[in-house]
């Protein structure tokens, strides 16, 4: 049997490849060795899509002889994630990648020079605060997930841990933000040495979000005297601290069980996942869809690995930004988000299943194709026509991409406002017909619908997680499923809410609309269905 571990990589080379796994091309110690003695990339955030991407884009480099040492890797959140998947397996994972013609392909990836938990009552928070020192150092990038950067509550109040993270100064933060301007503090004081802070999250305007959480809390210390003059100029000058704007897109779904038989029965061992007191399902392993996408605004101060030798494209902010409108708006955001509200509703367990399914089918195809493309913008290194394409073609209706809809409808609340809301203002800012719109107040409806935990036959279901989850079922708890006369307008004030929708939609034909909709969805068993096919016919 085989068991993940440098001594195993190292000693049984041959052993791996005929389990169907690729070794890296590199010597993993050395790479290792060179990136804690001299660091060049810290990233935060040590999750699947760290792994299955940005980490496999660095072997990569290390493969082609493009990068001489590997990534440390700082989690902020989940520190179990540390303890268990990494250190166990000397930093080591296995990327599973899961095409569309049921075969796969396995890698051990080996880029991972170190982990650490950025913790402040942890040892690994001194060594952190070394790495920031480092003159080497090129960026520190992040995949902590759009709520990473969320600094206030819905009342515009401060988050708890950010207030905390405020009043208490920068030597004990918890928040990321906190932690990453208590990190610039350090090499400010160093030398003021630069760095580009990237965030690579899937969130509109990501390297904006960043900048500006660390920035508050910055000038929140300098008002309480924890910090100089001299540090809010550094991390406000994007010529010594820059925030590049960044797109990013890959499926990585949580591990699954189909893939860890697989791996036992080539002779792996110890691959099962396991669950984190923060409720994080993760294994020394991950399964990933093959496409992805990285563009990347092409601003660091202290210079940068030869990114392009992995895939990744290196351009301006007006194409970033046009790239993730693109897919966020349009081409694939607003589809996924569509069809798992109503997937979950309809019964389904898998997004792949939706996608046999004509009335979904339809659905997700006219929302793109017909109501998003016409006012996309093409950002010219790749077609939006030709994304959708790939989207409904092949990757959604990948039978080996294990991913489900009740993950997908997490933190819904914090989405449709991008997702749904840009088309929106882009139809009344280029005075186009809101009337026209049929698949986009759908999907609103449905997440409305949605919300009342009651699937298309009557029965409950668990509404997945989302910040707003209490407040909005509160709001329409006195609408009740099988009677429609039940409805008295309690869509309203929760339509009407342009911090979920990014504007007022009852001020729209759209709200009327959605109003209809919902309510043809209360009358009984298969309404949700029925609507379906009425709408969409």
């Amino acid at each position: 049997m085989l068991k993940l571990g440098l001594d195993s990589v190292k000693n049984s080379p041959d052993e791996w490849e005929k389990a169907g796994i690729i070794v890296p091309r590199y010597d993993i110690a050395a790479a290792a060795e060179r990136a804690v003695s001299e660091p060049v990339w810290i990233h935060f955030g040590a999750g699947n899509i760290f792994r299955a991407f940005i980490a496999a884009a660095q072997q990569e480099l290390l493969n082609a002889g493009a990068a001489d040492r590997g990534i440390i890797v700082a989690d902020s959140f989940d520190y179990d994630i540390i303890d268990r998947i990494y250190r166990p397996h000397d930093n080591l994972s296995v990327k599973v990648t899961l095409d569309p013609d049921g075969t796969t392909s396995g890698e051990i990836i080996g880029s991972v020079a170190q982990s650490l938990k950025a913790d402040a009552a942890s040892p690994d928070f001194s060594r952190l605060k070394e790495i920031f020192r480092s003159s080497s150092l090129q960026l520190v990038s992040f995949t902590i997930t759009e709520k990473g950067y969320s600094i206030y509550r819905p009342d515009g109040s401060f988050m708890p841990a950010v207030e905390q993270d405020i009043e208490s100064g920068p030597d004990s933060p918890s928040h990321a933000a906190g932690i990453i301007a208590a990190m610039l503090l350090e090499r400010y004081m160093a030398g003021g040495f630069p760095l580009a802070a990237v965030s690579m999250d899937n969130c509109s305007h990501n390297g904006e979000k960043l900048r500006t959480a660390v920035l508050k809390i910055a000038c929140e210390w300098f008002k309480r005297g924890f910090v100089n003059a001299g540090y809010i100029s550094y991390i406000s000058n994007e010529d010594a601290v820059s925030f590049p704007w960044t797109m990013i897109d890959k499926i990585t779904p949580r591990p699954d069980k189909t893939v860890e038989r697989s791996l036992a029965g080539a002779g792996i061992e110890g691959m099962e996942p396991t669950v984190t007191s923060k409720n994080t399902f993760i294994a020394p392993f991950v399964n990933a869809e093959r496409p992805q996408y990285l563009v990347i605004e092409d601003k660091f101060p202290n210079g940068r690995p030869e990114f392009e030798r992995a895939g990744i494209y290196m351009t301006d902010r007006e194409t970033v930004n046009k790239t993730e409108r693109m897919k966020v708006t349009t081409c694939l955001n607003p589809l996924h988000t569509a069809m798992s509200v109503y997937g979950c509703m309809l019964g389904y367990t898998l997004i792949c299943d939706e996608m046999r399914d004509e009335d979904i089918v339809r659905l997700i195809k006219r929302l793109g194709y017909v109501e998003g493309l016409p006012v996309v913008v093409d950002p010219g290194i790749i077609k939006p026509k030709a994304f959708i394409d790939e989207v409904v073609e092949q990757r959604l209706p990948n039978p080996f991409m294990p991913d489900a809809p009740q993950r997908i409808a997490t933190d819904t609340s914090q989405k449709v406002g991008v997702r749904f809301g840009e088309t929106v203002k882009s139809y009344v800012a280029e005075n186009r017909d809101l009337s026209g719109l049929v698949a986009l107040p759908l999907a609103i409806a449905g997440w409305m619908r949605y919300l009342l935990a009651v699937d298309d036959n009557g029965d409950g279901f668990e509404v997945s997680s989302d910040p707003m989850k209490e407040e909005l079922q509160s709001a329409l708890k006195t609408v009740c499923f099988g009677k429609p006369e039940s409805y008295n307008g309690q869509l309203k004030p929760i339509l009407a809410n342009a911090s979920v929708f990014g504007s007022d939609l009852t001020k729209t034909c759209l709200a009327e609309k959605i109003e209809e909709m919902f309510v043809f969805m209360l009358s009984g068993r298969g309404a949700v269905r029925a609507c379906l096919k009425k709408y969409l016919q």
